[in-house]
């Protein structure tokens, strides 16, 4: 009988064998089939879940209302971001409604997101036009200020520590990207609304225009200020004029840079009224004229000043002071010490590079011309590679690694101003040299944030720097008053007081009857020392023994002593140069531009 084998099917791979990963139908299902099942998973949830659908509809259309609406008015400074600002009419938002409403939808989706990233790059202008306004009294340049963000780190990190500087500047890079980012897509999600409703989305552009024009035409004002307005097309305006006008004045100011009433004077010709003196050109940092005249800060400087004025007249000195409208305004110092000693109105980044890498002569320059001068540098907050030292007419310059500190650092300043003066005696002005000495030097100790602060210390005490370890340790800290104005105030007083004492201090103990020192402020304070508005005049000074070196300025009309009066003479800081070599008897030899 024969045997009936059942049928046995054959096994497949899937049961018995192992993977193949060379056979497709190992590899499971498609990876793009699971991320559409598990899209389309998602999507669903507004069908499973209509409520909470409708309240995220509504929330992320509000929010893009806002977001974009906000953006369209916001101001470009902290002064003018008040609750009256936001209640107005965007016209830009009119007509924005207005394209989108006319355009398919391919080309509005296109429109909507260009429209959204350009706010977004406005609204990051706007921002940064705040913190300049804020900080150096002035807008943000397109052009020429993106390298002083990197500044703005390291002031951040003086005064906050690192890590905060770190996370400040990613925290930065992150809002700038969302902002872009958001804000188109907040204005795509807008045209989207109107274009789903179509008939009412045109009868409100309608109204809404009709009442912009109508309150444009009679005035009509709501909470102070104008109904109707076009702020972000005026600020984008002036962004694109800044822009223009930079780029004009890089010409301009070049041709303006080669000329010079005294470019080709001969040395034996500049400064013949000087000849044997020590010439010392100080630069006080942030001593504004709010230091003088603020409420907060005048007493306590004012008393300085005073009794710095009394203890010279009795070591044989005497003052002359005026006022000079500084070219910058909150930081930016070297455009003051250029501005200053180049007799150029160097007010930005541009006209910096321009007129350093020429042969414009400077103040300083003019004494080394002469020959008859060694002439060195003082800089303490130099921490890199400085060549201007040539354009200066500077033989040698000490920066913060080269005059032997051992101390702590004071926030931004790398170490107190009574050190850096002490250490310009052993290193230069004590020494004996066949020549008479011209120095340029730079005192930090008042840089922002003006804590913590050094104390006086006996100069024969100062040694290496040791002795200020526990005066920083033991001082205010930074964090604790940046916020502060009123305190920040009160710390800015002490911290002129300190730098004024210093120097006027290391006059009486070292100078002689031939020292000449010229010292001034290089600008004000930020706004929140100086206030809004204030003014960007500092006080400049001049010291000596010598009666001549006094009676050659008479007709300055400066006032007498360290405090100028408050109608004394004002002049633009560009127009010192020349009054000074003219003042001491050198010969205008022009060259043209």
């Amino acid at each position: 009988m024969p045997v009936i084998t059942p049928f046995r099917r054959s096994p497949r791979p899937s049961d018995d064998a192992p993977d193949d990963p060379d056979t497709p139908a190992a590899a499971g299902p498609a990876p793009l089939e699971t991320l559409r099942t598990r899209l389309a998973h998602w999507r669903s949830w507004r069908t499973r879940h209509p409520r909470a659908a409708l309240v995220v509809r509504r929330v992320t259309t509000a929010f893009s209302a806002i977001l974009v609406l906000g953006s369209l008015l916001l101001p470009n400074t902290l002064v003018a971001l008040e609750p009256n600002r936001f209640a107005r009419i965007p016209g830009e938002a009119v007509v924005a409604a207005v394209l989108l409403l006319c355009l398919p939808r391919v080309p509005r989706l296109v429109a909507a997101a260009l429209f959204g990233s350009a706010l977004g790059a406005l609204t990051v202008l706007n921002l940064l036009d705040m913190g300049f306004t804020e900080y150096l009294g002035r807008s943000f340049n397109l052009v020429l200020d993106w390298g002083l963000l990197d500044d703005a780190q390291s002031f951040v990190a003086d005064a906050m520590g690192g890590a905060a500087a770190t996370w400040a500047a990613v925290g930065a890079v992150v809002l700038a990207v969302l902002l872009l980012v958001l804000m188109a897509l907040a204005a795509v999600r807008l045209g989207e609304l109107l274009a789903a409703h179509r008939e009412r989305a045109a009868r409100g552009a309608l109204m809404a225009a009709t009442v912009w024009m109508t309150s444009a035409a009679l005035g009509v004002q709501t909470f102070g200020v104008p109904l109707a307005t076009t702020s972000a097309s005026k600020a984008a305006r002036a962004q694109a004029h800044r822009v223009v006008d930079t780029l004009r004045d890089e010409a301009a100011f070049a041709k303006e840079a080669k000329a010079d009433r005294f470019g080709g004077t001969p040395g034996d010709q500049l400064v013949p009224d000087l000849r044997g003196k020590d010439m010392i050109f100080t630069f006080i940092e942030s001593y504004g004229r709010s230091a003088i005249e603020d409420p907060v800060m005048a007493p306590g400087v004012g008393r300085t000043l005073d009794a710095s004025t009394a203890s010279l007249a009795k070591a044989g000195f005497h003052a002359r002071s005026g006022w000079l409208t500084s070219a910058t305004y909150g930081g930016s110092s070297w455009l003051g010490h250029s501005t200053f000693l180049s007799g150029l109105w160097v007010d930005n980044q541009q006209r910096y590079r321009t007129v350093t890498s020429g042969d414009h002569l400077t103040l300083t320059k003019a004494f080394e011309k002469t020959g008859d001068w060694d002439t060195v540098g003082v800089m303490p907050g130099v921490q890199k590679a400085w060549p201007e030292a040539d354009w200066y007419g500077l033989d040698k310059v000490y920066d913060a690694f080269d005059v032997g500190y051992r101390g702590p650092k004071f926030s931004w300043s790398t170490m107190p101003d009574q050190y850096a003066l002490e250490a310009f005696q052993r290193l230069e002005h004590g020494r004996k040299r066949d020549r008479p000495l011209m120095a340029e030097v730079i005192l930090t100790s008042s840089h922002q944030p003006w804590a913590p602060i050094p104390r006086m210390v006996g100069w024969d005490e100062v040694g290496d720097g040791s002795v200020y370890d526990g005066i920083e340790a033991s001082g205010v800290k930074a964090s604790d008053i940046i916020t502060d104005s009123t305190r920040s105030k009160e710390e800015y007083g002490r911290s002129i007081q300190y730098s004024v004492t210093s120097l006027t201090q290391w006059l009486e103990r070292y100078g002689t009857d031939d020292t000449v020192l010229v010292f001034l402020g290089d600008h004000q304070p930020l706004a929140r020392v100086s206030g809004d508005g204030a003014s960007r005049d500092v006080p400049v000074s001049i010291v000596a023994k010598d009666p001549k070196v006094l009676d050659a300025i008479d007709d300055w009309n400066w006032t007498e002593g360290l405090e100028p009066a408050k109608d004394a003479p004002v002049w633009r800081m560009s127009a010192f140069r020349d009054r000074f070599l003219t003042a001491y008897g050198s010969t205008p030899h022009p060259t043209k531009g």
